[in-house]
């Protein structure tokens, strides 16, 4: 069952349930799946990786601004940012823990003979690939950085 199809049945049971913040968070994952189906050049029919990368893009808008939020002391509505990001990590793949993702990057290095800051580039770019889908950007910035000082 394709992404889209998935997020129909959902808005429809959100819809019926009158769950507000579950509907936002699927009209917004409905509304980037159109906008990159009208995109210059692009088909009809979204790539895996690319619904994947989609999902992950509005999660991290989410968490962004529920930070924002927070730090301005309005949890009012960091609330409903944070309950928009448990419904769409629904359709992501399983995400990797902290420890995962330290020895998969920990073996990127390894494997390269990859050493000091200045390879950090490299390193971020390998794992960005291998990971894509299972992690955050974040988590592996942080991790390479710590692994390479």
């Amino acid at each position: 069952m394709s992404l889209e199809t998935q997020i129909m049945d959902e808005m429809k049971i959100a819809m019926r349930a009158k769950d507000t913040v579950a509907l936002e968070a699927l009209r917004a994952i409905k509304s980037g799946i159109i906008l990159a189906k009208t995109e210059a050049g692009a088909t009809d029919v979204i790539a895996a990786d690319d619904e994947i990368k989609l999902l992950q893009r509005l999660v991290k808008q989410r968490k962004d601004s529920a930070t924002i939020y927070t730090e301005q002391g309005r949890p009012d509505l960091a609330e409903p940012e944070l309950a928009q990001v448990a419904v769409i990590e629904k359709f992501l793949p399983a995400q990797m823990s902290e420890a995962e993702v330290e020895a998969v990057v920990a073996k990127i290095i390894a494997d390269n003979g990859l050493s000091g800051m200045a390879a950090m580039g490299q390193v971020m770019g390998i794992a960005s690939k291998e990971l894509a889908g299972q992690t955050d950007g974040k988590t592996i910035s942080t991790l390479v950085k710590k692994l390479l000082a």
